[in-house]
C-alpha cells in the first residue's frame, strides 16, 4: 500500500511540475500575425474511383506574407489533399523566409471545405533570428475561383504564429 501511495504522490508532482514549467513558457510566448497571399506554381490531382468527386491532390504554392509590423516575407507550401467535394484533409509544410535570410518551417494539418482551409501547426525549425524558435501556428484562408491559364486558385487569408524563442 505505501509504493502504491508514492506511486500516486510520484505522478501527482510530475503533473504538477509539468503544469507549472508549461504555464512559465506559455506566459512568456509572443505572437505574430499577419495576412497570407499565394498562388499555385505546381498541382496534380488524381480521381479515386471509390465516390465521386474524390481526389487526391499534390500541390506547390508560393506567396506573400504581410507581418502586422510592417515586415515582408515570402513563402513557399507543399501540400497533400484527400477531398471528396473539394472536402476533406489537408497537410502541408510551409517555409517562411524572412529578408534577413531568417527562416521560419512548420508542418500542419487541416481542412478544406469547399473554398476555405482552417489549420493547426507544429514549428519544426526557425534559422537566423528564429535559430531554436519553439511553437505553434494557426490560420485560415480562402481560395479564389480559377481565372483562365492558372494552375490553381489563388489563396488570401491571415495566420497567427505563437512562439518562444531561446533565452540569449
Amino acid at each position: 500500500m505505501n509504493t502504491r501511495k508514492s506511486i500516486v504522490l510520484l505522478f501527482a508532482i510530475l503533473v504538477i511540475s509539468y503544469w507549472v514549467l508549461w504555464s512559465a513558457n506559455q506566459a512568456g510566448a509572443e505572437t505574430m500575425n499577419y495576412k497570407v497571399y499565394n498562388w499555385v506554381i505546381k498541382t496534380e490531382r488524381v480521381p479515386i474511383s471509390d465516390v465521386e468527386n474524390h481526389t487526391v491532390g499534390f500541390e506547390v504554392r508560393k506567396g506573400i506574407s504581410v507581418f502586422e509590423n510592417g515586415e515582408v516575407a515570402t513563402h513557399t507550401s507543399v501540400s497533400t489533399s484527400d477531398l471528396i467535394n473539394l472536402s476533406g484533409p489537408v497537410a502541408f509544410y510551409v517555409t517562411i523566409s524572412f529578408q534577413d535570410g531568417s527562416t521560419i518551417v512548420y508542418k500542419t494539418q487541416g481542412t478544406r471545405r469547399g473554398s476555405a482551409v482552417e489549420w493547426t501547426s507544429e514549428i519544426l525549425k526557425g534559422t537566423g533570428r528564429f535559430e531554436g524558435i519553439k511553437g505553434t501556428q494557426s490560420g485560415k484562408i480562402k481560395y479564389l475561383p480559377v481565372e483562365t491559364g492558372e494552375a490553381g486558385p489563388k489563396g488570401y487569408g491571415e495566420a497567427t504564429i505563437t512562439y518562444t524563442l531561446p533565452k540569449k
